[in-house]
């Protein structure tokens, strides 16, 4: 193990050496979406057509409140359109960044972080995040594409800035903002999917795609208080529809 950990902290410093920090913040950010999010998302979607009774009975919704391919297929667009608006924003301001000699949001350094600095800046970064929001509800029925079918301006504003700002503003290694990136796609993409193994993850969110004005929130405290997890609350006004 150990000398897997220096064979790896070896390669970074390498590419570290060979290559300028924006390309490496980049490609980087690209390879982790790939891996995180649209494996798993292609993982779920395939489930029906791999193991359709494995998937027949993990479904929360009903087979007739689910997506059509058609619909799955426009996800998928829309998701892509979004991820290339963002490359394109985060390759231009990167560009801009280098050519002016500013360095780089988040520390692209030979050494990796520390277990104790990574774990340290990703709860605080986790604990830096909250979540136009009616496109992306046109999926009563959620499937894991659907986590980024959303308008452009959301996917930025809501979807976006809220992952990426908290690495920028600690100043966090690169690395450790791909680990946080990646904890946020594998979670998006899973309570989005539309099954209920994964210990029920999806099951909350699923049913906020459902009603719409239920379970906003990810830890279920506000979602309590203001009784809108189907319980009521001590602010809950009314029982919700």
């Amino acid at each position: 193990m150990t000398a897997v950990a220096l064979d790896v902290a070896q390669l970074w410093s390498q590419l570290v050496a060979t290559h300028d920090p924006y390309t490496i913040d980049v490609v980087g950010h690209l390879a982790v979406h790939l891996v995180f999010w649209w494996l798993p998302c292609v993982f779920f979607v395939s489930l029906d057509a791999l193991a359709p009774g494995f998937s027949a009975r993990h479904k929360i919704q009903p087979a007739p409140k689910q997506p059509a391919a058609a619909e799955i297929r426009q996800a998928v667009l829309v998701s892509l359109r979004n991820q290339a608006m963002v490359l394109a924003v985060q390759a231009a301001l990167g560009y801009e960044s280098a050519a002016n000699g500013r360095r780089p949001a988040v520390r692209v350094e030979p050494g990796l972080p520390s277990a104790a600095e990574l774990a340290r800046d990703v709860v605080l970064c986790a604990a830096g995040r909250e979540r136009f929001h009616k496109i992306h509800h046109r999926f009563t029925a959620p499937v894991a594409f659907a986590s980024e079918y959303a308008h452009p301006v959301e996917h930025l504003l809501a979807n976006v800035l809220p992952v990426a700002l908290p690495p920028m503003l600690l100043r966090t290694h690169v690395v450790t903002m791909w680990v946080f990136v990646a904890c946020q796609l594998v979670e998006t993409a899973t309570v989005h999917s539309g099954y209920d193994f994964l210990r029920g993850l999806a099951r909350k969110h699923d049913r906020h795609h459902e009603r719409f004005n239920v379970y906003f929130g990810g830890i279920g405290v506000l979602d309590w208080w203001h009784g809108t997890d189907e319980r009521g609350g001590p602010k809950a006004g009314r029982k919700v529809d």
